[in-house]
């Protein structure tokens, strides 16, 4: 205002102090001042616009009075400004020219005032950095941030909108301020990355493409976002590994791991899940980080594994199709979780060998064994329990066995044998009361005492009433419950396809 309390300007104006752009005393009083300064200026005419005045607004020797808020300062020699205000402990990885980030940011002027927030927009700004994607003041901010940091990145106009501006929010020559928190980057070269790699002692084979591998996983962005665990679900992931089954990432990440390792592999966007990103827990772009521990792996194609490791010094037989045999196990999964045991209930497991009574793999493991033979057996799960197991699914099985007992079995077709020559009058033995007719207790009888004499043998390992019952069917040819002595033949009699007596 002017001496008699009359307005002449306007409130907000540019220039730049000392350059003879201002009246003397307005030069002389905006020197030290600082953002957000509000003072109360008084010019005398010889320091304003003297005896001339200024047109019809401004008479001569007037006195001037000024309210002046000063809402930015710049230098045109200043450049961008950084200041560093956290920085993660762990910065392996610093952001380099072409690199593609995400960050979230809070862009004000000078004065403190919010011109745009990527957070009020609930998405991080994403895109290249030093290729000239963005002003040149925050191309120039960004380099060299770690995943984690924040920093505050001040910029003159001439880094930023310049004279113009942007919009409204933005007027033109204002200084800007950035308060950015980086929370991902890549490049478009990278491939995946493994580290923290904790190898067992033991490692006889490394995964392979085309094999099954059972695996936890924790899964989380590069800032530390968790997205997925397997833990929580409270089981493995399991899948084949080189034939697409997973993102690119993880199918090479997976390749060349031993049984028990723990690794973390860490996969750009592009071997990832891309641009677009998954669900509402992964976003576009997205670096993802798998710390990974495998359980165990095995290929199609594998065949059970048997290992001797003790075998007595004395074998006068060994097992066979069809021999009843009676061992003790102790069995695990591969990371050493142990399953079960049979020296939990103080006794022997009893099969007969051939009898689908045990698993494929357990059947390969028992065969060709000593008594007081022991063995480690390795079983896939396609000669195990399969994909829905009684045990988890897909798993591969250890078993350290040992052969306790086992007993010959017979001749492959035949329940029951003879051990001496078979009677020339059998049917006329049997038929007790002599009425021409076997009943199944005079049948029966007749095979038990048989067998109780030593003259005859059943099938060891089954229960030896339903042999009999079975031997009896098979003699009832017309199904009328009892045999005559027409239906009446012996085993050798028969044809093969038959399973007679």
């Amino acid at each position: 205002v002017s001496r008699g309390g009359r307005a002449f300007i306007f409130p907000h104006f540019s220039v730049g102090p000392c350059t003879k752009q201002l009246i003397a005393g307005m030069d002389k009083a905006l020197v030290g001042m600082c953002v957000n300064q509000r003072s109360l200026v008084k010019i005398p005419p010889q320091l304003a616009y003297g005896k001339q005045g200024y047109g019809d607004i401004i008479p001569a020797d007037s006195i001037l009075h000024f309210d002046v808020l000063l809402l930015d300062v710049w230098n045109p020699e200043d450049g961008v400004q950084i200041k560093t205000y956290h920085t993660p402990s762990n910065c392996s990885r610093k952001v380099e020219v072409s690199d593609y980030i995400r960050y979230h940011y809070n862009g004000t002027l000078l004065d403190g005032t919010l011109f745009d927030s990527s957070h009020t927009r609930m998405r991080t700004y994403d895109t290249y950095v030093g290729i000239g994607w963005l002003i040149a003041g925050m191309d120039q901010g960004l380099l060299g941030m770690c995943v984690g940091e924040r920093r505050i990145i001040t910029m003159p106009p001439s880094l930023g909108y310049g004279e113009n501006g942007d919009g409204s929010d933005i007027p033109g020559q204002a200084s800007l301020v950035f308060d950015v928190v980086l929370l991902d980057l890549h490049n478009p070269r990278d491939g995946i990355a493994v580290t923290n790699q904790m190898v067992p002692e033991s490692c006889t084979r490394k995964s392979v493409a085309g094999d099954f591998v059972r695996y936890h996983y924790n899964g989380s962005l590069l800032d530390g976002t968790f997205f997925d665990s397997s833990y929580s679900r409270n089981r493995t992931y399991d899948t084949y590994v080189g034939r697409g089954y997973v993102i690119a990432g993880m199918d090479e990440g997976l390749i060349g791991v031993c049984i028990g390792e723990r690794r973390t592999v860490t996969i750009p966007p592009h071997l990832g899940y891309g641009e677009e990103g998954t669900g509402s827990k992964i976003p576009g772009s997205a670096v993802l980080v798998f710390d990974v521990h495998i359980i165990d792996f095995h290929n199609p194609s594998d065949n059970a594994v048997v290992n001797v490791t003790h075998k007595p010094e004395e074998c006068e037989k060994k097992t066979k199709k069809g021999d009843f045999v009676k061992y003790h196990y102790n069995a695990s999964l591969m990371d050493g979780s142990s399953i079960d045991s049979t020296y939990n209930y103080g006794k022997t497991y009893n099969v007969v060998l051939g009898a689908n009574q045990v698993v494929p793999g357990m059947e390969v493991g028992l065969m060709d064994m000593c008594v007081g033979e022991k063995r480690h057996l390795v079983i896939p799960p396609h000669l195990g329990y399969g994909e829905r197991g009684v045990l988890p699914g897909s798993a591969v099985l250890v078993f350290d066995i040992e052969l306790v007992e086992m007993e010959d079995g017979l001749p492959e077709g035949y329940m029951f044998i003879w051990n001496d020559d078979v009677s020339n009058d059998l049917f006329t033995e049997m038929d007790k009361d002599q009425n021409k007719e076997v009943e199944p207790s005079e049948f029966t009888d007749y095979i038990m005492k048989q067998v109780n004499e030593g003259k005859g043998r059943l099938a060891p390992g089954f229960d030896p009433y339903r042999i009999i019952d079975n031997m009896f069917s098979n003699q009832d040819r017309d199904g009328d419950g009892k045999i005559t002595e027409a239906e009446f033949k012996l085993k050798a009699d028969e044809d093969v396809s038959h399973d007679e007596l």
